[in-house]
């Protein structure tokens, strides 16, 4: 295998390491923006002189963003090259692009460290698909929140400190948004929704909350009522009706969303024959990450593409009623309990509370176990 490696940033210099070694793959080009010298691969920063070698057979996109990913790896198909992308925001963006012009060029597509990291969790759920219904995805998928939730409970920092210590530990960017604002994990959903039911789900129709307006004051709500908060994503088949969201939800303190710590991810499936299966490990960093795109060219080695074939568009319904802890501007006359000023609402559908919560972006909302 003769690859072309998009980006020489953290994912893309441990794809190289580990690539480095094996007798079966070499990384024989490089597209990198800034000066860099390889004793065994070409560097270029056009992405041209690796689209037009015929003997460049895979292309690994390490870049991230939407563009000039898309472009990239898009050309990469139409030129009949197999892709490997650890990028969840491009595959989720343009699932429908994707898949169906593999299918029509005969090329290959794999993308397990574009969620969870090191944990192999889309190899998972193709390997569970081949012999049962997967009826429900989801968890904690995204280590940053994750951290900060973690850190502000567990040793009573303050939504900043906390924040600020994820980026001092390489955890955050310096713009948070996409991790503290449900987007980062509202991708990953997307991705893991499409391959368990075999569908691609409307995107537009899926909501995401984040952390960005949690306050130390809400964390000792929650603790005093022995209760953790958790951003958590869910995806549910039922009967041919599909529920997609993201959003902040307590647990009792002895769950196991719970106690998962730091920067860890627990992911969690329901299969028809096997039940629940959850999977903890670390959702980020070079080797983790690197490490499932170079399995991702082992696959390529023995013909294994997508996990899953291209399915319907479907639409999602989120029509589930939750009872919700909100603090700021929730109706008095639709509160059920008062929490030292923070109200708990009666349930409210899922799709309804998030849009009372666009309309009032100040406020923090967070579901309340069943």
């Amino acid at each position: 295998m003769r690859i072309g490696l998009l980006g020489f940033g953290t994912v893309g210099q441990g794809v190289y390491e580990l690539t480095g070694p094996r007798p079966d793959m070499q990384v024989v080009w490089v597209l990198c923006r800034r000066p860099l010298s390889l004793p065994d691969a070409k560097v270029t920063h056009d992405f041209n002189d690796i689209l037009l070698d015929p003997t460049v057979d895979t292309v690994v996109e390490a870049i991230g963003g939407l563009h000039p990913a898309r472009e990239y790896v898009l050309a990469a198909i139409r030129a009949g090259k197999n892709v490997v992308t650890a990028n969840k925001a491009l595959v989720a963006t343009f699932y429908d692009e994707l898949l169906p012009l593999t299918l029509e060029k005969g090329t290959l597509l794999r993308c397990t460290a574009s969620v969870g990291g090191g944990i192999g969790w889309l190899s998972e759920l193709e390997r569970v698909r081949r012999i049962e219904t997967v009826r429900s995805v989801g968890g904690i998928m995204n280590g940053t929140c994750n951290y900060i939730l973690d850190a502000m409970t567990r040793r009573g920092l303050s939504y900043e400190d906390a924040l600020a210590q994820t980026q001092a530990l390489g955890y955050a960017e310096a713009d948070p948004t996409t991790d503290v604002d449900g987007i980062d994990t509202w991708h990953k959903l997307i991705v893991s929704a499409n391959i368990a039911f075999g569908v691609s789900l409307d995107i537009s129709a899926i909501p995401a909350a984040g952390i960005r307006r949690i306050r130390g004051e809400d964390v000792a709500r929650f603790r005093a009522r022995g209760y953790t908060c958790k951003l958590i994503s869910r995806a549910q088949a039922e009967e041919g009706a599909y529920h997609a969201y993201v959003q902040p939800e307590l647990f009792p303190q002895g769950a196991p969303e719970a106690a998962v710590p730091e920067n860890y991810n627990l992911i969690t499936l329901v299969g028809s024959t096997s039940g629940r299966q959850s999977f903890l490990g670390q959702g980020a960093g070079r080797y983790p990450t690197a490490y499932n795109v170079v399995q991702d060219c082992v696959d390529f080695l023995s013909g294994r593409g997508f996990y899953c074939g291209y399915g319907p568009k479907v639409p999602v319904t989120n029509d589930r009623p939750m009872r919700y802890y909100v603090r700021g501007g929730w109706p008095r006359e639709r509160t059920r309990e008062n929490w030292d000023g923070a109200a708990v609402t009666e349930p409210v559908p899922v799709a309804q509370m998030h849009r009372w919560l666009k309309e009032n972006p100040e406020a923090f909302i967070a579901a309340l176990p069943e």
